[in-house]
């Protein structure tokens, strides 16, 4: 994963999807599963952020201006 770097939406659900998995493995330890499920939250809260941002400018292009 590219540190302190931003990643693009894809390689960001990419990230997601794969915790989720090591969450569903069931083989980490509580400690560990904790700092995953935290991180995933972050990584869902950023997630979310890109989207709202990307609507809001989808919907800014598709307003009428007022002359």
């Amino acid at each position: 994963m590219k540190e302190k770097e931003e990643l693009n939406f894809e390689e960001t659900m990419k990230k997601l999807e794969e915790i989720v998995q090591e969450l569903e493995n069931g083989e980490l330890n509580l400690d560990d599963s904790i700092k995953k499920f935290e991180e995933g939250m972050k990584i869902s809260k950023d997630c979310n952020k890109f989207l709202e941002e990307f609507f809001s400018s989808l919907l800014s292009l598709s307003t009428p201006k007022s002359l």
